[in-house]
């Protein structure tokens, strides 16, 4: 078995485990992220960039180079139902600089990232580890075991960081209570080819139907919500029912659902949760984005908040690894309880302001949601929505982990 020790010790190479790697080698920590997967290109993943890491990547000196990234730009999110268009989300008045969602894809962000990492001398990211178990030591983690190709690793560290997602290996072994609330669906996601100039709703929602397209350029990223644990009933109804429902939201869709989706593997299952940890921490362990809050796709709002968690988490435990110690509990508990409300707020929305848009298994969905009356009635709804996507209500100043240390 391979050995190595390091301050902390990251598991994960998503958007909030290779910030809190890049945050924390920035600081002068010896930092190790394992990533499972060989690489970062896996499709169907979340990719809006929201004004708050836009500003994160600017306190970092990064925005420029990050904006070079291919990306397209929102300025406001769409919904059409049978009462007609709406603005669900208005950035325009939004505070400071970034007044827009920047839609790139995830591997992108993340090659960015790892990137800008590479270049600390106290950062490493190994992929193709994939850890299968903490090391605990008198009720204290201090590592992990992960299996590589060259046989099993053991990293010691006076931190672990659960950054590894929904179905994290590192709350399991650890121990960590999850609190679950019930996700009212799941998504199925595919690919539509798009004109050049085309335009829909970001949000075609109706009984019975609730399509999402995002504009990738080239392509539409799109997803159907279907009711909760519903998708082998899709797949009985077969693949002709799937591609009318959609058209029935975009009858211009029609002839490319039938020449582009073409069997199910053209289709990928999101199975949707929504739950969260009741402590995110344990001495020598702290768990950050889904890991210790699974989000639903709604506002796409999972890789902000887990950068925002990696922000917290490297400004308020980066001084102690790097005095060569490990973070005290009140520490980890202090970025729990600093994180903590803004992913409730959220949770609350998607959960209830956003619930009666989704088709569930006792209901179909509705002509007229909620949160459409809502902003039809009150125009400063889409403003407050815009701000609590974009920003959140606690948005993490980078402070001293922007500053590059020996």
């Amino acid at each position: 078995m391979r050995t190595e020790e390091v301050d902390a010790c990251v598991v994960g190479g998503g958007p909030g485990g290779l910030m809190t790697g890049l945050l924390l080698a920035r600081q002068g920590v010896r930092v190790t992220v394992l990533e499972k997967h060989p690489d970062f290109l896996r499709d169907f993943r979340g990719d809006t960039v929201h004004p708050s890491t836009l500003r994160v990547m600017d306190e970092l000196g990064l925005l420029q180079d990050f904006l070079k990234i291919p990306h397209a730009k929102a300025e406001a999110m769409t919904m059409e139902t049978a009462m007609g268009p709406a603005v669900f989300a208005d950035f325009r008045r939004l505070p400071g600089a970034f007044r827009f969602m920047a839609f790139m894809p995830q591997w992108d962000v993340l090659d960015f990232l790892a990137g800008a990492a590479r270049d600390l001398p106290g950062f490493r990211l190994e992929q193709r580890a994939e850890v299968t178990d903490v090391i605990e030591e008198r009720g204290t983690v201090t590592g992990v075991v992960a299996k590589t190709p060259d046989g099993p690793l053991e990293v010691r560290a006076k931190l672990v960081v659960g950054a590894d997602g929904r179905r994290s290996a590192v709350r399991a072994s650890g121990g960590l209570d999850v609190k679950g609330d019930a996700a009212p669906m799941d998504a199925l996601w595919f690919r539509l080819s798009r004109t050049e100039g085309e335009t829909v709703p970001t949000i075609k929602a109706g009984a019975g139907y609730l399509v999402v397209c995002i504009n990738r350029g080239t392509y539409w990223q799109s997803v159907q919500m279907i009711p909760k644990g519903g998708y082998e009933a899709v797949r009985a109804a077969g693949l002709d029912r799937f591609r009318a429902e959609v058209a029935r939201a975009h009858p211009g869709f029609a002839g490319r659902l039938a020449e582009e989706i073409r069997d199910w593997d053209d289709i990928k299952l999101l199975d949707v949760r929504v739950d969260r940890l009741r402590r995110w921490y344990r001495p020598g362990l702290l768990c950050i984005g889904d890991a210790a809050h699974a989000m639903s796709p709604a506002g796409g709002v999972g890789i902000n908040l887990a950068v925002q968690d990696a922000v917290a988490a490297a400004r308020i435990l980066g001084p102690a690894l790097r005095a060569g110690r490990a973070p005290s509990e009140a520490e980890l508990r202090s970025v729990q309880r600093r994180r903590e409300l803004p992913m409730r707020v959220i949770q609350l929305m998607q959960l209830h302001l956003l619930g009666d848009l989704y088709p569930s298994a006792s209901r179909k969905g509705t002509d007229r949601p909620l949160v459409v009356r809502m902003c039809r009635r009150f125009p400063v709804v889409p403003r407050v929505l815009a701000r609590l996507i974009a920003l959140g209500i606690r948005p993490e100043p980078v402070g001293g982990a922007a500053r590059v240390r020996p």
